[in-house]
C-alpha cells in the first residue's frame, strides 16, 4: 500500500500506485509556481489505469475556512493550474521521475476531479459547514465541465466504488 498524508488525513492507495503530492514537486516549487504571477496546485494526483484523478483536500473539522474566494472557484483554479503545470512538466521538468509522471498523467483517457471535503459532523457557529456537498457538486460541474463533467465531492465516509483508495484521520 502507498500512503500519503495531507494535513490530518492519510490516503492509502493500492500497491504499485502511481500517485504523488504535486505541490511538493521540485518542478512546481522551483519553476512553475511563480509562472504567470503565481499558480495554484491540487494536493494529490493519482493515475489509475487510463484515468488521472486530481484530488483537492480540504479539512475544516478543526480550522474554519478564512479565505474570501469561493471554495469551488478555488478548486477550479487549482485544477486549471495543475493541468497547465503537468503539460509544462512533461517537457521541462528537470527530474526524470516528475517528467515521466506528468507524461503519464497527461496521456490518460479521462481526467476526474475530486474535492475531498471534511466538515464538522455537528456544525456550530464556531465551526460551521463550509458548503453543502450537493451544492459544491453543482458549482464544480459548472466550472469544470470541460475537464470533468461529473466531479465528486466526498469525505472519508463517502468514497465511491471507482475510487480505489481509503482515507483515515
Amino acid at each position: 500500500m502507498t500512503a500519503i498524508t495531507e494535513g490530518r488525513l492519510t490516503f492509502t492507495f493500492p500497491d504499485q500506485s502511481t500517485v504523488d503530492k504535486y505541490d511538493d514537486w521540485s518542478f512546481y516549487r522551483n519553476q512553475f509556481n511563480s509562472a504567470f504571477g503565481g499558480t495554484k496546485a491540487v494536493d494529490l494526483i493519482y493515475i489509475a489505469g487510463s484515468t488521472t484523478w486530481l484530488i483537492e483536500v480540504k479539512d475544516y473539522r478543526v480550522d474554519r475556512r478564512t479565505k474570501a474566494i469561493d471554495l469551488c472557484e478555488e478548486v477550479a483554479i487549482k485544477v486549471r493550474d495543475t493541468l497547465a503545470g503537468l503539460v509544462a512538466a512533461q517537457s521541462n521538468a528537470s527530474q526524470a521521475t516528475e517528467k515521466d509522471f506528468a507524461k503519464k498523467a497527461i496521456r490518460a483517457r479521462s481526467i476526474r476531479v475530486v474535492l475531498h471535503l471534511e466538515q464538522p459532523r455537528n456544525p456550530s457557529k464556531l465551526f460551521p459547514s463550509v458548503i453543502a456537498p450537493a451544492n459544491a457538486v453543482l458549482k464544480l460541474k459548472q466550472q469544470l465541465r470541460g475537464v470533468d463533467a461529473h466531479p465528486k465531492v466526498v469525505d472519508q465516509h463517502s468514497l465511491q466504488p471507482d475510487m480505489n483508495w481509503t482515507v483515515q484521520g
